[in-house]
């Protein structure tokens, strides 16, 4: 999967009825959410990641 693929992923999964989040406002978002993390160390970055894989995982779990 490249970058734009994922962005084209996360873009159709931000679209619902009951909200309307277009394609470029997700992929601006997810560009300036890169963007910050890339300005933490690594393991801080990673560990921001790692959290919330956990807090998406838990979040399916319930559903």
């Amino acid at each position: 999967m490249t970058l734009t693929d994922f962005y084209n992923e996360v873009s159709r999964h931000t679209d619902t009825d009951t909200l309307k989040i277009g394609a470029s406002e997700t992929k601006r978002v997810l560009a300036v959410m890169f963007s910050q993390l890339a300005k933490l160390d690594a393991a801080t970055a990673f560990d921001l990641i790692a959290r919330g894989l956990e807090n998406a995982k838990k979040k399916e779990g319930k559903e």
